[in-house]
């Protein structure tokens, strides 16, 4: 019975992707006789057409020439499309992963790790609450320019960019998570003889790391929307910038394919998170019955 709801599952996904294509692609066409029905977002001139973007991406990515051509791998025409220009979609793509990576990682080990002191001692979280309060305030998206201003466009302005967006939905999702323990887990450890460090390894974390999880998901989401921000202030390589340039050109196929490509990323991280979401916390009951 799950393999026939699976598969009728991925029919119907199936069948609405072919239908958003179809209307994405010809549905404008319908525009001058029904301009009732046909919205004017299906523009081409604002979202091109799915034809297009695929023809696009062949360029962007050296797999075509300019002028139309394959390049071959055997002549050295696709090493040279590479070489010619610096910020082709693999490079643009390795660039922003790379950062997406690094900001996602220090921004969930210092997230949590301060999640889970202040989280443990009612004196700190009483000490640093205003001031953790008075910056969480602040728009992230807003500290953007500032901090291209003060670690220029290199790759180190677009890892704080994205620490600075992730750092803080981790740290309360760890921190209620702290504060959320059944204390008769700790007081029966103690009474055990165990030390404050093993209630930490074996009572707080794991009884922490739903809510952790709970917050990895749209933390990698966040995570690439803070690099692409400071990508779109100032970058020398990078998915972000290559949506400026084709917004400069006024190239929507070009800014289509950059966003399909940062949507096709999001949903690959985001899997590869519940996958890892799934594995270690799989004594819980809903990840046993998957």
């Amino acid at each position: 019975m799950r393999k026939g709801r699976s598969a009728g599952t991925l029919a119907w996904q199936a069948m609405i992707c072919i239908a958003v294509l179809s209307i994405w692609q010809w549905g404008y066409d319908l525009h001058a006789r029904l301009p009732w029905l046909v919205p004017d977002l299906l523009d081409p001139y604002f979202v091109s057409k799915p034809s297009e973007i695929f023809e696009r991406f062949l360029i962007l990515s050296c797999i075509k020439s300019k002028v139309g051509a394959f390049n071959g791998w055997m002549n050295g025409d696709f090493a040279k499309c590479l070489a010619r220009n610096d910020n082709n979609l693999w490079i643009a793509t390795a660039i922003t992963l790379k950062n997406t990576f690094f900001g996602f990682v220090i921004g969930v080990s210092t997230g949590f790790a301060a999640g889970l002191i202040l989280g443990r001692s009612n004196r700190l979280s009483a000490i640093f609450q205003p001031f953790i309060t008075a910056v969480n305030s602040i728009p992230r998206i807003a500290l953007a320019p500032i901090i291209v201003l003060a670690f220029g466009i290199g790759d180190t302005s677009k890892v704080v960019t994205s620490w600075i967006v992730v750092v803080f939905l981790v740290f309360f999702n760890t921190f209620e998570g702290a504060r959320s323990i059944d204390e008769g887990f700790v007081n029966v450890a103690r009474l055990l003889g165990a030390s404050e460090w093993q209630i930490t390894r074996t009572v707080v974390v794991p009884s922490t790391m739903a809510w952790v999880f709970a917050s990895l998901s749209p933390a990698i989401s966040f995570a690439l929307i803070g690099v692409i921000v400071g990508e779109f202030i100032g970058a020398e390589h990078g998915i972000g910038r290559l949506i400026i340039e084709s917004e400069a050109r006024a190239e929507a196929s070009g800014m289509m394919v950059a966003v399909i490509v940062l949507m096709l990323v999001g949903v690959v991280l985001s899997a590869l998170i519940w996958r890892l979401q799934t594995y270690l916390l799989r004594w819980q009951q809903h990840h046993m019955m998957e």
